[in-house]
C-alpha cells in the first residue's frame, strides 16, 4: 500500500522554518512533531535564502507597476501594428492578383 505524502501549505513551511532557525529547535525534534523529513526542511530552507532578495526588495511594488503598465502599452501598440500589417497584405495579395491575372 503506498503512503500519500503529505502537502505543506506555505505558511506550514514558514512556520516550521521559524521554529527550526529562530527558535533554535533541534531538526530532529521538529521532525518528529511535524512528521517531516530533514530533507524536506533543508529544501525548505535553501530555497528560502535562494529567494530571501524577493522578499527583502520592499517598496519595489511602483516598479512592477510600472514595468506591468509598460509591457501593457507595448503589447497595444503591438496589436495595432499587427492589424496595420494584416491591411497590407491583405491589399498586396488583392493587387498581385488584380495585376498577376493579366
Amino acid at each position: 500500500m503506498s503512503v500519500k505524502r503529505r502537502q505543506y501549505t506555505y505558511e506550514e513551511k514558514a512556520i516550521i522554518l521559524k521554529r527550526h532557525l529562530v527558535e533554535r529547535e533541534a531538526l530532529s525534534d521538529l521532525c518528529d512533531k511535524t512528521g517531516c523529513h530533514p530533507t524536506m526542511i533543508y529544501r525548505w530552507q535553501r530555497a528560502l535564502f535562494e529567494n530571501a532578495a524577493v522578499a527583502l526588495q520592499g517598496g519595489r511594488d511602483s516598479d512592477r507597476r510600472s514595468d506591468q503598465q509598460r509591457i501593457r502599452e507595448l503589447e497595444a501598440k503591438l496589436a495595432v501594428k499587427n492589424e496595420v500589417l494584416s491591411e497590407l497584405m491583405e491589399e498586396h495579395v488583392a493587387l498581385e492578383k488584380a495585376f498577376g491575372a493579366r
